[in-house]
Protein backbone atom coordinates (compact mmCIF):
# COMPACT_ATOMS: atom_id res chain seq x y z
CA UNK A 1 0.00 0.00 0.00
CA UNK A 2 1.15 3.79 -0.49
CA UNK A 3 2.18 5.38 2.66
CA UNK A 4 1.78 8.17 3.71
CA UNK A 5 5.83 9.31 3.16
CA UNK A 6 5.33 8.40 -0.23
CA UNK A 7 1.84 10.48 -1.13
CA UNK A 8 3.75 13.19 0.59
CA UNK A 9 7.49 12.09 -0.99
CA UNK A 10 5.80 12.22 -4.28
CA UNK A 11 4.53 16.17 -4.17
CA UNK A 12 6.74 18.40 -5.26
CA UNK A 13 4.97 21.94 -3.99
CA UNK A 14 3.21 22.21 -0.83
CA UNK A 15 -0.28 20.82 -2.02
CA UNK A 16 -0.02 17.31 -3.93
CA UNK A 17 -1.11 16.67 -7.60
CA UNK A 18 -4.55 17.93 -7.69
CA UNK A 19 -5.53 14.42 -9.12
CA UNK A 20 -4.74 10.90 -8.44
CA UNK A 21 -6.39 8.02 -10.04
CA UNK A 22 -6.89 4.47 -8.75
CA UNK A 23 -8.48 1.27 -9.36
CA UNK A 24 -9.34 0.86 -5.66
CA UNK A 25 -11.43 3.22 -2.95
CA UNK A 26 -8.22 3.07 -0.61
CA UNK A 27 -8.03 3.46 3.44
CA UNK A 28 -8.11 6.70 5.44
CA UNK A 29 -5.19 6.73 7.82
CA UNK A 30 -4.20 9.81 10.41
CA UNK A 31 -6.39 12.02 8.26
CA UNK A 32 -4.59 10.94 5.07
CA UNK A 33 -6.59 9.34 1.87
CA UNK A 34 -4.74 7.00 0.78
CA UNK A 35 -4.36 4.48 -2.33
CA UNK A 36 -3.55 0.57 -2.22
CA UNK A 37 -0.93 -0.77 -4.21
CA UNK A 38 1.84 0.92 -6.18
CA UNK A 39 2.12 3.78 -8.59
CA UNK A 40 2.32 3.14 -12.27
CA UNK A 41 5.56 4.16 -13.54
CA UNK A 42 7.41 3.67 -10.60
CA UNK A 43 8.48 0.30 -11.44
CA UNK A 44 8.37 -2.18 -14.78
CA UNK A 45 6.70 -5.15 -12.73
CA UNK A 46 3.66 -2.90 -12.45
CA UNK A 47 2.60 -3.56 -16.17
CA UNK A 48 1.56 -7.43 -14.77
CA UNK A 49 -1.99 -7.40 -13.98
CA UNK A 50 -3.70 -8.54 -10.71
CA UNK A 51 -1.75 -5.84 -8.83
CA UNK A 52 -4.04 -2.40 -7.33
CA UNK A 53 -2.57 0.36 -8.88
CA UNK A 54 -2.58 4.12 -8.79
CA UNK A 55 -1.27 7.22 -11.14
CA UNK A 56 -0.63 10.62 -10.06
CA UNK A 57 -1.88 13.06 -12.78
CA UNK A 58 0.35 16.07 -13.11
CA UNK A 59 -0.88 19.44 -12.57
CA UNK A 60 1.77 20.56 -15.77
CA UNK A 61 -0.74 23.08 -18.26
CA UNK A 62 -3.56 21.55 -16.27
CA UNK A 63 -6.85 23.64 -17.05
CA UNK A 64 -9.28 24.36 -14.44
CA UNK A 65 -11.65 21.25 -12.89
CA UNK A 66 -15.12 21.89 -14.07
CA UNK A 67 -17.69 20.31 -11.21
CA UNK A 68 -21.04 19.84 -12.18
CA UNK A 69 -23.72 18.39 -10.44
CA UNK A 70 -26.35 16.55 -11.45
CA UNK A 71 -29.33 16.28 -9.56
CA UNK A 72 -31.40 12.65 -9.70
CA UNK A 73 -34.59 13.09 -8.71
CA UNK A 74 -38.62 12.86 -9.47
CA UNK A 75 -40.46 16.17 -9.38
CA UNK A 76 -44.46 16.43 -9.16
CA UNK A 77 -47.24 18.81 -8.28
CA UNK A 78 -49.75 17.98 -5.51
CA UNK A 79 -53.22 18.66 -5.95
CA UNK A 80 -52.68 22.32 -4.77
CA UNK A 81 -50.45 22.76 -7.52
CA UNK A 82 -47.42 22.76 -4.98
CA UNK A 83 -44.40 21.33 -6.24
CA UNK A 84 -42.80 18.73 -4.66
CA UNK A 85 -39.55 16.26 -5.24
CA UNK A 86 -38.39 13.26 -4.24
CA UNK A 87 -34.53 13.33 -4.05
CA UNK A 88 -32.78 10.49 -5.03
CA UNK A 89 -29.05 11.35 -5.31
CA UNK A 90 -26.63 14.15 -6.47
CA UNK A 91 -23.54 13.02 -8.66
CA UNK A 92 -21.27 14.98 -10.18
CA UNK A 93 -19.57 15.43 -13.44
CA UNK A 94 -16.02 16.43 -13.86
CA UNK A 95 -14.42 17.75 -16.51
CA UNK A 96 -10.20 18.26 -17.06
CA UNK A 97 -8.00 19.12 -19.54
CA UNK A 98 -4.06 19.68 -20.32
CA UNK A 99 -2.66 22.10 -23.02
CA UNK A 100 1.10 20.84 -23.97
CA UNK A 101 1.25 18.17 -21.95
CA UNK A 102 4.42 16.14 -22.54
CA UNK A 103 4.03 12.69 -23.81
CA UNK A 104 5.89 10.99 -21.08
CA UNK A 105 6.43 12.03 -17.45
CA UNK A 106 10.11 10.60 -17.01
CA UNK A 107 12.61 9.71 -19.54
CA UNK A 108 12.66 6.38 -18.16
CA UNK A 109 11.00 4.33 -15.64
CA UNK A 110 11.68 6.53 -12.07
CA UNK A 111 11.24 3.73 -10.00
CA UNK A 112 10.69 5.96 -6.80
CA UNK A 113 11.81 4.65 -3.46
CA UNK A 114 9.59 4.16 -0.28
CA UNK A 115 9.53 7.86 0.28
CA UNK A 116 8.09 8.71 -3.45
CA UNK A 117 12.17 10.00 -4.37
CA UNK A 118 13.50 9.11 -7.38
CA UNK A 119 16.99 10.31 -6.05
CA UNK A 120 18.10 6.91 -4.02
CA UNK A 121 18.85 4.28 -5.23
CA UNK A 122 19.25 5.25 -8.79
CA UNK A 123 19.38 3.28 -11.92
CA UNK A 124 22.34 2.27 -13.51
CA UNK A 125 23.30 1.34 -17.05
CA UNK A 126 25.31 -1.88 -17.80
CA UNK A 127 28.07 0.09 -16.63
CA UNK A 128 27.40 0.37 -13.32
CA UNK A 129 27.17 4.76 -13.92
CA UNK A 130 23.99 6.14 -13.16
CA UNK A 131 21.29 6.91 -15.58
CA UNK A 132 19.69 10.34 -15.34
CA UNK A 133 15.86 10.26 -14.87
CA UNK A 134 14.64 13.46 -16.95
CA UNK A 135 11.60 15.00 -15.58
CA UNK A 136 9.30 16.00 -18.47
CA UNK A 137 6.31 17.22 -16.36
CA UNK A 138 7.00 20.10 -13.73
CA UNK A 139 5.73 18.36 -10.72
CA UNK A 140 6.71 14.82 -12.19
CA UNK A 141 2.96 13.57 -12.19
CA UNK A 142 1.95 11.23 -15.42
CA UNK A 143 2.40 12.75 -19.10
CA UNK A 144 0.35 11.94 -22.02
CA UNK A 145 0.82 8.39 -22.59
CA UNK A 146 0.85 7.12 -18.97
CA UNK A 147 -2.91 9.13 -19.18
CA UNK A 148 -3.85 7.10 -22.21
CA UNK A 149 -3.13 3.97 -20.83
CA UNK A 150 -5.23 4.32 -18.26
CA UNK A 151 -8.60 5.36 -20.18
CA UNK A 152 -7.28 2.01 -21.97
CA UNK A 153 -7.33 -0.05 -19.75
CA UNK A 154 -10.20 1.14 -17.46
CA UNK A 155 -13.53 0.21 -18.82
CA UNK A 156 -15.46 0.07 -15.44
CA UNK A 157 -15.68 2.24 -12.89
CA UNK A 158 -12.54 3.43 -10.82
CA UNK A 159 -11.79 5.86 -8.19
CA UNK A 160 -10.53 9.88 -8.45
CA UNK A 161 -8.57 11.44 -5.37
CA UNK A 162 -8.96 14.92 -5.68
CA UNK A 163 -6.88 17.79 -3.67
CA UNK A 164 -8.30 21.15 -3.68
CA UNK A 165 -9.67 23.31 -0.84
CA UNK A 166 -13.21 22.00 0.60
CA UNK A 167 -12.03 21.99 4.35
CA UNK A 168 -15.77 20.85 5.32
CA UNK A 169 -14.61 17.15 4.40
CA UNK A 170 -12.50 17.31 7.58
CA UNK A 171 -15.06 18.10 10.06
CA UNK A 172 -16.64 21.32 11.64
CA UNK A 173 -13.40 22.87 14.29
CA UNK A 174 -10.39 24.39 13.35
CA UNK A 175 -8.57 21.58 12.36
CA UNK A 176 -10.18 21.10 9.58
CA UNK A 177 -8.73 23.92 7.90
CA UNK A 178 -5.43 22.46 8.07
CA UNK A 179 -5.40 19.67 5.44
CA UNK A 180 -4.48 21.13 2.31
CA UNK A 181 -1.79 18.93 1.75
CA UNK A 182 -4.00 16.30 1.37
CA UNK A 183 -6.40 14.72 -0.63
CA UNK A 184 -10.14 15.11 0.41
CA UNK A 185 -12.06 13.95 -1.47
CA UNK A 186 -12.30 10.38 -3.37
CA UNK A 187 -14.95 9.86 -6.33
CA UNK A 188 -16.23 6.44 -7.92
CA UNK A 189 -16.24 7.12 -11.35
CA UNK A 190 -16.47 6.44 -15.18
CA UNK A 191 -15.06 8.25 -17.99
CA UNK A 192 -18.03 9.13 -20.33
CA UNK A 193 -15.85 11.34 -22.66
CA UNK A 194 -11.68 11.55 -23.71
CA UNK A 195 -9.61 12.85 -26.36
CA UNK A 196 -6.50 13.67 -27.19
CA UNK A 197 -3.93 15.48 -29.62
CA UNK A 198 -0.50 15.07 -30.16
CA UNK A 199 0.42 18.98 -30.90
CA UNK A 200 4.17 18.41 -31.49
CA UNK A 201 6.83 15.49 -32.11
CA UNK A 202 9.70 16.56 -30.07
CA UNK A 203 13.06 16.44 -31.21
CA UNK A 204 14.04 14.61 -28.07
CA UNK A 205 12.13 11.55 -26.87
CA UNK A 206 8.46 13.06 -25.99
CA UNK A 207 6.05 14.67 -27.52
CA UNK A 208 3.28 17.58 -26.53
CA UNK A 209 -0.56 16.78 -26.16
CA UNK A 210 -3.20 18.33 -25.59
CA UNK A 211 -5.55 15.93 -23.65
CA UNK A 212 -9.59 16.42 -22.37
CA UNK A 213 -11.93 13.93 -20.37
CA UNK A 214 -14.97 14.05 -18.63
CA UNK A 215 -15.70 11.29 -15.64
CA UNK A 216 -19.10 10.73 -14.43
CA UNK A 217 -19.88 9.69 -11.11
CA UNK A 218 -20.84 5.86 -10.18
Amino acid sequence: MASQEYIVGRKKYTRPQAILWADNPGVFIDGFHLPVGQEIGASESLTAGGINKFLILSDHNRSEISFNSQRIEKRERTINGRMRSYHIADKLIINVSWNMLPSRGHKYFPKFNATGDLSSPRQVNNAGAPIDIDEYTTDGGAGGVEILDWYENNKSSFWMYLAYDKYTNFGENDNAFDNLDKYNQVVEVYFSDFNYTVVKRGKSNHDLWNISATLEEV
